[in-house]
C-alpha cells in the first residue's frame, strides 16, 4: 500500500504501542486476521458479531475482487467492467499515460465514453477463480534426508508442473503459494485481464490532500480512488459477479469486511529472526533507499518535465523508506518486542516438556543463523538498477533458461508465467533516458562502494570510466527502449543474445554470473528458512492447534471490524470526516499567500462547492486488519455491497508486520458516498454513473 506506512513524530510516535498487552499465548485477539476465502473464521464471526457468512456470500466478494499486478487491490462495480481501486494504485499507469504536455496524474481524466477510455500498457489484472490444496503433491517431491539445494530443486520442479499442468487444462494463470513456512501450498486459479484501461481519475490535490503531513494521521479527507475497466474482444468485458453500491452507506459501529491482498506479515517469523531484521536488515535498506531518495530529489530539481519523470521513481522510493521506518520503529519499541520473547518463550517452554515435540526446537537454532547468514549476503550482488537494465538482465536469463526445462528454470522464467513475464517486458510506457542515466549511474557507484573500486568485476564493468560516465555511455548506446527489439532478441534466443552488440545486453552478460552466484545463496539460505520454518509451525500447531491464519502472501484474504474511532492523546477522535471538513482543513492551513503546498483543495472542487452536500462522509476508519497490498480493497457490509475503499492506515497501525491491536489501530477508507457525491457533482460523470448498480 503506497502511503499506508510513514513516519511519525516522535511525539505521535509515542502512542503507537497504546493498548498492546503482552500476550500469554499467540491467539487471534479482537478483530485480528488476515483470513484464507477457504478457511473463514465463521465461528468467530457468529460468536463476536452473530454474522455467518455463507458460501455464496463469500464466493461473491472472493470473484467481485481484483488484483493489481503492480501491487495493490481493487474491485469490480458493475457488470461492465468497471473496476475501482485507489488513485496511488493507478498512479504507475497515470504516469505511463502522461506527457511533458498531459499530465494524467495531476490534472486528472474522465472518458465521457469507452471509447475515450486509455489503454494501460502493461497492466495485469487476476480474478481469483478457485483455489485446490496441493500440499500432499508438493511435499512428495522432497525426499528425507535431501540437501536444501535438492530440496529447493524438488520443490520448484514440482510447483513448476503443477502450474504448467493448471495453466493447460484451465486456460487460467496458476500460482502456487506457500503458506505456513511451507506447512500448507494452495493452488490459486486467476482469470487474467490484460486489456485494462483508464476511466477515471480525480486531481492529485484531492486524491492526496494533505501530502505527506497529513500522511498516516487521522482525521483525513481524500478522494484517493480512481476507476479502470477491463476489455475483452475489443470490448468491455462483461462481468457476471460485482459489487452493488450501498447508496444508504454506514454508521458507526458497523460491521464491515475488507477483501483484498495484504503483501507481507512476518507475525509468525522467530525472535532471532526478527532481531536481525531489527539490527541489520532494515537499517540496511533504509540507508540504500534514502541515497535513492536524495538522488531523485536532485534530479527533480531540473525542472517540471524532470520532476514529472521521476515522480513515481520519487514516490515509489519515499514509500519504500517510509515503510520500513515504520516497521523498524515497530521492531525497536520495547512494548511489542517483549511481546513476541514472552509469546515465544512460552511456545518453547511448551515444546520442552514434550518429549515427542522437543526434536522441534532444533528448528530455532536453524532459523537464528539462517537470519544472520541473510543479514551478511544483504550486502552482496550486483546492485545495478535501472529499468533499461532490468530489461537486458532477463533478456540474458532468460535466454539461457529457456534451454532448460521448464521445470529446472528460475520461477519466474518457467511456462505457466509465460504471459505475464511477456506482458511486463513488452510494455509500451515511455522510458526516459535522462532518469535511466542517473538511476544506473547511482548504482554503479553503490556497486563500487559494496565490492570496492580495486574489484575485478568493477573494472571491467566500469571500463575505465567515472559511474556516472558509464552509465551515459551505456543508456546511450543502448537500443532497449525499442519493444522490436526486445522482441527480436527473445524470438532468437541465446544465439541473438549473445550476438548482440546492445552495450546493457553485454553489461548483463558479464554481470551475470555474479547475480547467479548470489541468487543461489541466497535461494538456499531461503529454502533453509522453509524448513526450519516447516518445524516451527508444526510445534505451534502441535501446542496451540490450527486456528491461526498464515501470514500474508500477495493472495487474497478477508479481513473485518467495525467502523469505531479511538481515543488519541486524551481526544476522541471520530469514525468519520466530511466534505465540509476537507474545506475547513484547507482554510486551518492558508496563509497569507494562501493554501500551504498539498492543503489546496483543487479549482473543481471549489467550484462544484455549492452544489455539494456537505455533510456527505468523506473518510472512515475501522478495526480491520490490513497492511501494504490492502490499498484498493473494497470495504462491504453484511450484504456483501460496497460502501468504501480502503486507502491508508493511521499511525498505530505501524505495527501491523508483527502484531496487530485494535486500541488505536484503524485501517483508513474513502467512503463510498464521497466517490459518488464527487463524481455526479464534481466531475459531471453521469455516464459512468449509469453503470454502477
Amino acid at each position: 500500500m503506497r502511503r499506508l506506512w510513514a513516519l511519525a513524530s516522535m511525539k505521535t510516535l509515542v502512542s503507537v504501542l497504546v493498548g498492546l498487552a503482552v500476550p500469554g499465548v499467540s491467539v487471534v485477539r479482537a478483530d485480528e486476521g488476515m483470513w484464507l476465502f477457504n478457511d473463514l473464521p465463521r465461528g468467530v464471526l457468529k460468536e463476536r458479531h452473530g454474522f455467518e457468512p455463507s458460501d455464496a456470500w463469500a464466493d461473491a466478494l472472493r470473484l467481485a475482487s481484483v488484483r493489481f499486478n503492480n501491487g495493490g487491490s481493487a474491485s469490480f462495480i458493475s457488470p461492465t467492467g468497471l473496476v475501482l481501486t485507489n488513485h496511488h494504485v493507478g498512479a504507475d499507469t497515470l504516469g505511463k499515460l502522461s506527457t511533458a504536455e498531459r499530465d494524467l496524474f495531476q490534472d486528472g481524466f474522465l472518458a465521457r465514453s469507452p471509447a475515450d477510455e486509455l489503454r494501460a500498457p502493461d497492466l495485469e489484472l487476476n480474478q481469483l477463480i478457485s483455489i485446490a490444496d496441493v500440499t500432499a503433491e508438493v511435499k512428495a517431491a522432497v525426499a528425507e534426508g535431501m540437501s536444501p539445494e535438492d530440496a529447493l530443486d524438488a520443490r520448484r520442479s514440482r510447483i513448476a508442473e503443477i502450474e504448467s499442468r493448471e495453466k493447460d487444462a484451465t486456460g487460467l494463470r496458476c500460482d502456487v503459494v506457500a503458506l505456513y513456512g511451507g506447512n500448507l501450498y494452495h493452488l490459486y486459479r486467476y482469470r487474467r485481464f490484460t486489456d485494462v484501461r483508464l476511466v477515471w481519475a480525480p486531481e492529485e490535490a484531492i486524491a492526496f490532500f494533505g501530502g505527506d503531513a497529513d500522511n498516516f494521521e487521522y482525521p483525513r479527507y481524500d478522494l484517493d480512488a480512481c476507476i479502470f475497466r477491463v476489455w475483452e474482444n475489443d470490448q468491455p468485458a462483461t462481468i457476471e459477479t460485482y459489487l452493488p453500491v450501498a447508496r444508504e452507506g454506514l454508521a458507526e459501529g458497523d460491521l464491515v469486511f475488507v477483501s483484498g491482498n495484504p503483501g507481507r506479515t512476518q507475525r509468525l517469523l522467530s525472535v532471532d529472526a526478527l532481531r536481525e531484521i531489527r539490527d541489520h536488515q532494515l537499517p540496511r535498506q533504509l540507508d540504500l533507499l534514502r541515497r535513492r531518495e536524495v538522488l531523485l530529489q536532485q534530479f527533480s530539481l531540473d525542472g517540471p518535465e524532470a520532476a514529472r519523470r521521476g515522480r513515481n521513481s520519487l514516490f515509489g522510493t519515499q514509500n519504500g523508506r517510509k515503510a520500513r521506518l515504520g516497521a523498524l520503529a515497530a521492531l525497536q519499541s520495547p512494548g511489542i518486542f517483549e511481546a513476541k520473547v514472552v509469546d515465544e518463550s512460552r511456545l518453547i517452554a511448551a515444546l520442552s516438556q514434550d518429549a515427542e515435540l522437543r526434536p522441534l526446537l532444533a528448528a530455532w537454532d536453524a532459523a537464528r543463523a539462517n537470519a544472520r547468514a541473510q543479514s551478511e549476503l544483504q550486502g552482496s550482488g550486483v546492485p545495478l538498477s535501472s529499468q533499461l537494465f532490468s530489461i537486458a538482465q532477463r533478456l540474458v536469463q532468460l535466454a539461457a533458461e529457456d534451454e532448460l526445462p521448464s521445470g529446472e528454470r528460475l520461477p519466474e522464467y518457467a511456462d505457466a508465467g509465460r504471459e505475464s513475464f511477456l506482458l511486463s517486458l513488452y510494455s509500451q510506457a515511455p522510458i526516459y533516458p535522462d532518469l535511466e542515466t542517473a538511476l544506473l549511474g547511482d548504482s554503479l557507484g553503490q556497486m563500487l562502494e559494496r565490492r570496492g573500486a580495486d574489484d575485478p568485476l568493477c573494472t571491467r564493468v566500469l571500463a575505465g570510466k567515472s559511474p556516472a560516465d558509464r552509465a551515459a555511455e551505456l543508456v546511450s548506446g543502448s537500443a532497449l527502449a525499442s519493444v522490436d527489439v526486445r522482441r527480436a532478441l527473445v524470438e532468437g534466443g541465446r544465439a541473438a543474445v549473445e550476438a548482440s552488440d546492445d552495450p546493457l545486453i553485454r553489461l548483463a552478460r558479464l554481470v551475470d554470473p555474479e547475480a547467479r552466484r548470489v541468487r543461489k545463496l541466497g535461494d538456499e539460505l531461503a529454502e533453509r528458512d522453509r524448513q526450519a520454518a516447516d518445524l516451527m509451525m508444526k510445534g505451534r500447531f502441535a501446542v496451540r492447534g490450527t486456528s491461526e491464519y498464515p501470514d500474508a502472501t500477495f493472495t487474497l484474504r478477508l479481513a473485518f471490524g467495525t467502523v469505531t474511532g479511538y481515543r488519541e492523546q486524551g481526544r476522541e477522535v471520530a469514525p468519520f470526516t466530511t466534505i465540509d471538513g476537507a474545506f475547513v482543513h484547507e482554510e486551518s492551513h492558508r496563509t497569507p499567500e494562501g493554501p500551504q503546498q498539498d492543503f489546496a483543495l483543487p479549482a473543481s472542487w471549489h467550484d462544484a462547492r455549492e452544489r455539494l452536500d456537505l455533510a456527505t462522509p468523506m473518510n472512515f476508519v475501522c478495526t480491520a486488519d490490513i497492511i501494504g497490498g490492502n490499498s484498493g480493497s473494497p470495504v462491504v457490509n453484511r450484504n456483501g455491497e460496497l460502501v468504501g475503499l480502503i486507502f491508508d492506515g493511521n499511525i498505530q497501525s505501524l505495527s501491523a508486520s508483527y502484531v496487530y491491536s485494535d486500541e488505536q489501530s484503524r485501517a483508513v477508507s474513502v467512503d463510498v458516498r464521497a466517490i459518488l457525491e464527487a463524481l455526479e457533482k464534481v466531475y459531471g460523470a453521469k455516464e459512468l454513473l449509469a453503470e454502477l448498480p
